[in-house]
């Protein structure tokens, strides 16, 4: 169906217009869990490292990871597990 052109054009142009949207969105998702992974792992080196600021890391880690699960790039699991693997780390370090 997309990709014909002829009689029903306009289910063509809706078709592009899908493509466009899509790659949009393939875009945003790309780079929201490219940095979200980013954030995870200055997070991990500031908990290894024991660093001064490494509860702002691992709460700045979380709030990635919940609006990562609120846009639905992570699922509830999975977001839960990262964040309960994130805290059992910190709280390692600081005992």
């Amino acid at each position: 169906m997309c990709g014909q052109g002829g009689v029903n054009s306009g289910k063509y142009q809706i078709c592009e217009k899908r493509i466009l949207v899509n790659q949009a969105k393939t875009e945003q998702n790309k780079r929201l869990k490219t940095n979200l992974k980013t954030v995870l792992k200055k997070a991990e080196a500031a908990i290894e490292n024991n660093a001064a600021d490494k509860d702002a890391a691992v709460k700045l880690a979380v709030k990635k990871i919940d609006q990562a699960c609120a846009k639905g790039i992570l699922k509830k699991n999975t977001a839960s597990r990262k964040k309960s693997k994130l805290a059992v780390r910190a709280n390692k370090a600081n005992a």
